[in-house]
């Protein structure tokens, strides 16, 4: 299978001059969402999904505009929450299906599902340990709407015996026999439903296997998420069958990611997949064998100073993405080609130098256009959205954060 990076599918010369005539009439810094890129990437996910619905990661969107956008497209069902708080918003905003992603311990806010009987039917909460369902029970405040769960499988692989992990810390069930006690919890508490199961493969979602210039850690990585892809479905179908015995009327069975979508549809056990990096497709997702995606969502900082030959200084930039820290973290400077940070000042608070010969055809007030190194997280810095078509701003859209909204 040959590899192939997102930035083969763009022309950089072209898309550079398409962006910097959309926004002539803006100032930076400022944020875009190139229309055609993102619908191309949703595109591909459906049909990467072979039938199933997606169901979309909204922490990797953040702006409820796109959402709405990609929902109304056949193939996608639902999304997937970071928050509680977020789930209330969006479910009262219209979207009928809204699974949270993660436990919570918003107490205020399972008061609120607690106490309102449509948005207990519309909002499902994670749990993976009884202690989470006690919390809502203290918290209810007198609500008796019935709250719906999913139970999250742990997906990392295990080596050694045990002794060796790879892959997210996230749930403690690990064992289908595990999953099946869970489910019991749930079963017989009442006020409580079980209508689904969760497994999340990060290690093999969301991490490349294609990195330029590493041929020995891709073909590591490959080895690793083959294994994984091996040991995770027969131990998920497990699970699935064990939690069915004791709810039967299981909803759904939710896996994968953007980077593992084809792969975890093939197993007959789960019945939806989650993306959402796909859509935007930031740097991280540059470098798989398996699929390719067209950079959607930049962001543009203007040169404000030229401290000598080869280099310009652009205004902001220190936007690093959320994980262990080290360079692919940092944004990319993407157009135009060939920029690059500086080793000692890197991506700067208020200030980034860049150095490379295209910024000697820079000068005062032009634009470097950067791509981040995660999703949504980029949102975070951004109050609204610039949506692009051809050489034009056909429409500008809040974030989250425009919407006043800042939920972690």
């Amino acid at each position: 299978m040959s590899v192939t990076s997102a930035d083969t599918l763009a022309d950089p010369v072209a898309d550079r001059a398409r962006y910097d005539r959309a926004t002539a009439r803006l100032d930076a810094p400022l944020a875009l969402v190139d229309v055609a890129a993102f619908d191309a990437n949703a595109e591909d996910l459906v049909r990467r999904a072979g039938g199933k619905p997606v169901r979309v990661a909204t922490k990797s969107v953040r702006c409820r505009a796109l959402l709405e956008r990609v929902l109304a497209r056949d193939g996608f069902r639902g999304v997937m929450a970071f928050t509680l708080a977020e789930a209330l918003w969006l479910a009262r905003s219209g979207v009928p299906d809204v699974l949270v992603a993660y436990p919570s311990a918003d107490r205020e806010a399972f008061a609120e599902l607690a106490s309102d009987p449509e948005l207990a039917e519309a909002v499902t909460v994670m749990a993976d340990d009884p202690a989470q369902l006690s919390l809502i029970d203290a918290a209810r405040a007198g609500g008796r709407a019935e709250i719906r769960v999913c139970l999250e499988l742990d997906t990392s692989l295990r080596l050694l015996g045990g002794r060796v992990r790879v892959g997210a810390r996230r749930s403690p069930l690990h064992a289908p026999a595990a999953l099946a006690e869970a489910a019991r919890s749930v079963v017989r508490r009442p006020g409580f439903r079980l209508v689904g199961l969760m497994a999340y493969e990060g290690h093999v979602a969301g991490v490349g296997d294609a990195v330029p210039g590493r041929p020995l850690r891709s073909r590591a990585v490959r080895l690793m998420q083959t294994a994984a892809r091996r040991e995770l479905a027969a131990r998920r179908a497990a699970a699935v069958r064990a939690v069915r015995a004791v709810a039967p009327d299981l909803e759904f069975v939710n896996g994968g990611g953007t980077g593992s979508v084809q792969h975890t549809v093939a197993e007959d056990a789960v019945t939806e997949v989650a993306a959402g990096s796909g859509l935007f497709v930031p740097r991280l997702f540059d470098h798989y064998r398996s699929f390719s995606g067209r950079p959607a969502a930049l962001f543009a900082l203007p040169v404000v100073r030229r401290p000598g030959i080869g280099v310009v200084t652009v205004l902001g930039g220190g936007y690093p993405a959320s994980g262990a820290a080290g360079a692919d973290r940092l944004p990319q400077p993407y157009l135009p080609p060939g920029l690059r940070y500086d080793p000692v000042e890197g991506a700067g608070e208020v200030q980034t130098p860049l150095l490379g010969t295209p910024a000697d055809d820079l000068r005062i007030g032009d634009r470097v256009w950067f791509r981040h190194a995660k999703s949504g997280e980029l949102c975070e810095r951004f109050a609204a959205l610039h949506l692009v078509e051809g050489d034009r701003v056909t429409a500008t859209v809040p974030t989250y954060r425009g919407e006043g909204r800042t939920f972690l």
